[in-house]
């Protein structure tokens, strides 16, 4: 074989041994970062809260986890997904990821585990369309959507109760909630929820009390406004109890706070007057139905009043009441109030002079 043949021959070998070299060197990389390594980020594995949208590509969902650091390189982990056919397994919402994830790990984790939701949490006593605003904040929800649900009488007899809306039945708690959840799930959570609070001798309670749950609901929204102290809740209880015993109007300010649109404020004799069924200084009895959401300690409020003769009571300013039987005494504790807040009005004045 001539000598220049073989020079080439031995540069086209040692080419191929560089090639194959490399060729081996970039296998072993990719199936170290595909099968062992996850992102470059530093330091021990944290876990990452990401939220992936309804209906993401996996570019988008590839820009989201570097964003995250969770990955280093999208162009590698969109061709895992599709090597792995994960196209359409990709979980949509709010989840938590461990980092340093192999991309195999990481995408069994995203094809496997449950989306945990957002946590939305609903105090005690706020009423529906505040709920509304709340889920618009934290998920991005049309509150009509939500509103449409809660007060569609067609839903509300669906889930057998009585009453104008779910109002009152939304039990307060935290929720995690996936983004894209319809409103009515929401909804339908919540009053599923409220059912399995209810202690199981829930129908012995209300027959003790006389009254039907959703009376009871009624009249635990009620307390649920007037009490800032929890251990006047069976004392304001039993005011009601006995108003509505001897046929007396409640004249229960939050219900007309309800009538105007507003939460637990400070009245004004004209607001008195606004002609709404649930203005209770104008009806007898209940209101329709509950006027907010409110807390157990409110329900058992309501089904287990404190015995007493009290048929009034006042604000001292302070968050607690005065309790009394007879006019006289109400309207003696309503001139106590009164001056009280003439001598803070005349302390505020004097310190800004």
């Amino acid at each position: 074989m001539p000598l220049d043949r073989r020079a080439r021959t031995r540069t086209l070998r040692g080419l191929a041994v560089v090639v194959f070299a490399l060729g081996v060197l970039l296998a072993l990389e990719v199936f170290s970062r595909f099968l062992l390594e996850g992102s470059a980020a530093e330091g021990p594995r944290r876990m990452v809260e990401i939220t992936i949208p309804e209906g993401a590509g996996v570019s988008d969902i590839a820009q989201i986890l570097l964003d995250a650091d969770l990955i280093e390189h999208p162009a590698m982990f969109r061709y895992a997904v599709r090597m792995l056919g994960a196209d359409t397994r990709l979980q949509a919402g709010h989840m938590m990821l461990a980092s340093g994830q192999s991309l195999l790990e990481l995408i069994r984790n995203m094809t496997s585990a449950r989306a945990i939701g957002i946590p939305v949490t609903i105090r005690e006593g706020i009423t529906a369309r505040e709920i509304a605003g709340i889920l618009h904040a934290r998920l991005g929800m049309v509150s009509v959507a939500f509103l449409d649900a809660v007060f569609g009488s067609v839903f509300v007899r669906e889930l057998v109760l009585v009453g104008p809306s779910l109002e009152g039945f939304l039990f307060p708690d935290t929720y995690f909630i996936a983004t894209g959840t319809e409103p009515a799930r929401i909804a339908l959570r919540m009053v599923a929820n409220f059912r399995n609070h209810l202690p199981k001798d829930i129908e012995e309670r209300l027959a003790r009390s006389g009254m039907t749950l959703h009376q009871i609901v009624t009249l635990a929204s009620i307390i649920e406004w007037e009490t800032m102290a929890s251990s006047e809740a069976r004392l304001i209880s039993s005011v009601y109890h006995n108003r509505l015993r001897r046929g007396m109007l409640l004249q229960a300010d939050p219900t007309v706070s309800y009538a105007l649109g507003r939460g637990p404020s400070r009245l004004f004799y004209s607001d008195l007057t606004v002609d709404s069924p649930y203005n209770t200084y104008r009806n007898t009895g209940l209101p329709p139905g509950p006027i907010n959401n409110p807390g157990w300690n409110s329900m058992d409020a309501a089904m287990n009043p404190q015995p007493t003769g009290y048929l009034y009571f006042v604000s001292n300013g302070d968050g607690t009441h005065t309790f009394t039987s007879t006019l006289d005494e109400h309207l003696s504790a309503k001139r106590n109030l009164d001056r009280l807040r003439r001598e803070v009005t005349l302390a505020d004045s004097n310190s800004s002079n």
